[in-house]
């Protein structure tokens, strides 16, 4: 007997979020057990207004274009599912016959993918993994943390090039990333771009930031050659655990808890400036970094596309419960396979950066990390001039 499919996004769009979709459409377009396809507008959001997409008959050209579209073309959104929502969910998907249930999105958006799970016994639950802030347990990497980071190594690069062109300052640039610097470590990738640029410093939140050590390096550094280019993760913190830069409104509290960070950036470039008198500027990218097509990693964008197909698949089978997870199998040739995470294993859990991936002075990268960033950022990087 058919069953419907519903599909739905949840957190921060990336660059391949709509690669997962397209190969959810593809999927499903050919299992017979499946009758419609549908989309949630913005999530969670849209599943509790009943405001649902029609995407059985998408067509073979849209799905190559929705393929190579940056952002959610479905819409997502940040809402926390409460208890008093949980026996709405249900009806509404036993009115609209839904058998499948897949959830694209990060930690938040699995435990919101597995409080479903929870409470129905009728529904195939299964999350596909997606979050630049790679932060998601037990899997080898997520999708959309291979674009993002290939969009921060290149930037970095070009603003390297600048700072080396015309190396009168210290160029301090804010990485997105939450409270895992996954992010801010692949800025690290802008030494195989170029050679003999700027010095490069890079600052994670996996370990605590102290002001005085910050100014000695940065003071270390520019006694050596002047133009430096920071790397700096967005979720920072001091020794007591407290966020660099405290948000200054209870509006930049999402409903999960999260905060929207200050700008530390800006706070880094005002303290060099005036403790140390060097010239300093600040860059943020901030929401370029996710969505960027121009810098997209196909390798990046083809296993958002497998993870998507997978988890239909999985569905149909009988699987319930679970998110589509990366194993990485093979460095040379880089090769990885998909396998079954319960969605408890990972539901609301922050991978780290381990510590063999950061330096013993807390102010780079080391080789290892390298060797783990490369093959998710693609290949065919830029080739610019230098003398």
């Amino acid at each position: 007997m058919k069953h419907n499919l519903l599909i739905a996004h949840g957190g921060g769009p990336t660059a391949v979020v709509n690669a997962s979709l397209a190969g959810v459409i593809c999927s499903a377009q050919k299992e017979k057990d499946i009758g419609k396809i549908l989309a949630a507008r913005h999530g969670v959001e849209g599943l509790l207004e009943e405001d649902f997409i029609d995407l059985t008959d998408f067509n073979q050209d849209s799905i190559k274009r929705l393929k190579t579209t940056p952002a959610s073309a479905i819409g997502t959104c940040r809402l926390k599912v409460r208890e008093e929502d949980c026996g709405l969910i249900v009806k509404i998907l036993h009115k609209y016959d839904i058998g499948y249930f897949l959830y694209i999105g990060g930690n938040d958006s699995m435990d919101t993918c597995n409080k479903i799970h929870l409470i129905t016994n009728d529904v195939n639950v299964i999350g596909i993994p997606k979050t630049i802030d790679n932060d998601l347990a037990v899997t080898d990497h997520c999708p959309g943390f291979g674009s993002a980071a290939r969009y921060y190594a290149v930037s970095t690069a070009e603003l390297a090039l600048d700072i080396q062109a015309l190396n009168i300052h210290v160029s301090v640039m804010e990485i997105m990333g939450r409270n895992a610097g996954w992010l801010t470590a692949s800025t690290a990738l802008a030494r195989k771009i170029i050679s003999g640029g700027a010095s490069q410093l890079i600052y994670l939140p996996e370990r605590p930031f102290l002001e005085e050590k910050f100014l000695y390096d940065i003071s270390s550094a520019w006694k050596k050659r002047k133009g430096i280019v920071v790397t700096v993760s967005e979720g920072l913190v001091r020794e007591n655990g407290e966020l660099l830069v405290n948000p200054k409104h209870k509006s930049t509290f999402d409903s999960f808890g999260h905060v929207l960070i200050g700008n530390v950036s800006q706070y880094l470039a005002d303290l060099i400036n005036s403790k140390l008198g060097i010239r300093a500027r600040s860059e943020k990218p901030g929401l370029l970094g996710r969505t960027s097509k121009a810098l997209v990693s196909e390798v990046d964008r083809e296993e958002a596309y497998d993870a998507g197909f997978t988890a239909v698949q999985q569905a149909v089978k009988g699987m319930n419960g679970f998110m589509i997870g990366l194993q990485r199998i093979s460095e040379e040739p880089y090769q990885v396979k998909q396998k079954l995470i319960l969605l408890k294993d990972v539901a609301n859990l922050e991978r780290k950066v381990p510590d063999e991936f950061i330096n013993e002075q807390g102010n780079d990268v080391t080789e290892s990390f390298l060797k783990y960033i490369c093959p998710l950022t693609g290949k065919n990087f830029p080739d610019y001039f230098q003398f």
